[in-house]
């Protein structure tokens, strides 16, 4: 075991994971000792593309044969970042047509929330009850989760919570209310997907009341669940939109995307609305932009349903209860925390990477690469009903 790891790098848990990696290409991480691990999680959502993706590699190559970081965000002219956006906007619905790029999802959503709050100069805002959209301590103030930020508070104030999926709750969305947030699939609370046109209903109290719908995509977005954003799945279109995780290729980034007349009111009044050093970085940029590309020109999106249910096909056990989700932003709920726990667990020293869900214990995490195989999806899903035939005998 690496010592330094312990004395020197911080750690989120007491008992972290703690692979020493050598390398990773495709679908495969290996550690120190030449280990190779099916990965099922691709970074928590990140790696779209699996690992050292040709085509990401060769547009982080050629930009750092160009320039590194040259200026704080908006203020020059670097051809990545521009791109970038406008292939996004290319993508998307109207109005959505304008990207702030950030370092992070969760730096993306502190600056939703702030453009939320200065175009309709309202100060609440309303998010859901076990939503997670990040640790900066504006994400935080809409986690939906008291025990995971209990101990941070003082958080921002004027923010209150509704029930996904409910619509009663829609009435305490009112003229006092600047932006309603949620993800498109709740993530952490165990891949749950609006129902009964959910998004729809949500759409319409927010045009009522003139508040703002800011959907967060980070885990939904580029591809995952079968379209390139999961919104495009439920007949709604937000009037922010906030991405990151996929967009990326395995490189750090966020992104909130807006109208123009909106994104621009944090050009004055203050100037400087938003600002960040390192967002658009020109190398993040040109993998991200090769990701994009790779994921809109290719089958990799219409390919995504049909590995779905390869999983659903070949992942079926008595102790797996249900599988949430689509695409390959999948949740296999277990009989008990303690069962999921010991899968994660087993399933590493059997050469395949799990992971956990934030706030739904009994839950692992099935977020492969879009790139993976047929082959290696079989394969993984066998690994787990074996182990589980293991913790059943």
């Amino acid at each position: 075991m690496n010592t330094d790891f312990f004395t020197y790098q911080a750690q989120t848990t007491p008992h972290p994971l703690a692979m020493t990696v050598s390398h990773a290409e495709g679908s495969y991480i290996y550690d120190s000792n030449q280990k190779a691990y099916l990965d099922f999680v691709a970074g928590v959502s990140a790696c779209s593309l699996g690992h050292k993706h040709p085509k990401v590699v060769a547009a982080i190559k050629n930009q750092l044969d160009r320039y590194l970081h040259v200026m704080v965000y908006g203020e020059y002219i670097q051809q990545p970042a521009v791109d970038l956006a406008k292939l996004l906007a290319s993508h998307l619905p109207k109005p959505l047509e304008k990207t702030y790029l950030t370092n992070s999802g969760t730096e993306a959503i502190e600056g939703a929330l702030k453009l939320a709050r200065r175009v309709t100069d309202r100060s609440e805002i309303v998010a859901a009850h076990h939503a997670y959209h990040g640790n900066t301590m504006g994400s935080m103030s809409v986690m939906g989760y008291e025990e995971r930020k209990r101990a941070f508070r003082p958080l921002i104030p004027d923010v209150s919570f509704i029930q996904f999926n409910t619509v009663e709750d829609l009435s305490r969305i009112t003229t006092k209310t600047a932006a309603v947030i949620l993800e498109t699939i709740q993530g952490g609370a165990g891949f749950i997907e609006p129902k009964d046109g959910y998004l729809t209903k949500v759409r319409e109290r927010c045009d009522q009341v003139g508040a703002l719908l800011i959907l967060d995509e980070i885990q939904p977005g580029f591809g995952r669940t079968g379209k390139l954003f999961g919104f495009e799945h439920f007949d709604c279109t937000p009037d922010i939109l906030v991405t990151g995780k996929g967009l990326g290729g395995g490189m750090p980034i966020g992104a909130f995307t807006t109208s123009a007349e909106f994104m621009d009111q944090l050009q004055e009044h203050p100037k400087l609305g938003h600002i960040t050093t390192f967002g658009g970085h020109p190398v993040i940029a040109a993998a991200a932009l090769a990701t994009v590309k790779e994921i809109t020109e290719s089958n990799l999106i219409a390919l995504t349903l049909e590995k779905e249910q390869l999983v659903r096909k070949h992942l079926q056990h008595p102790l797996i209860s249900e599988i949430r989700g689509r695409g390959l932003m999948l949740a296999a709920i277990l009989a008990s925390s303690e069962i999921a726990n010991q899968v994660v667990l087993k399933c590493q020293d059997e050469g395949l990477i799990l992971f956990w869900l934030l706030f739904e214990p009994k839950a692992i995490r099935i977020t492969p690469p879009l790139t993976i195989s047929n082959e290696d999806i079989i394969k993984g899903c066998r690994i787990i009903t074996n182990v589980l035939e293991e913790l059943s005998a």
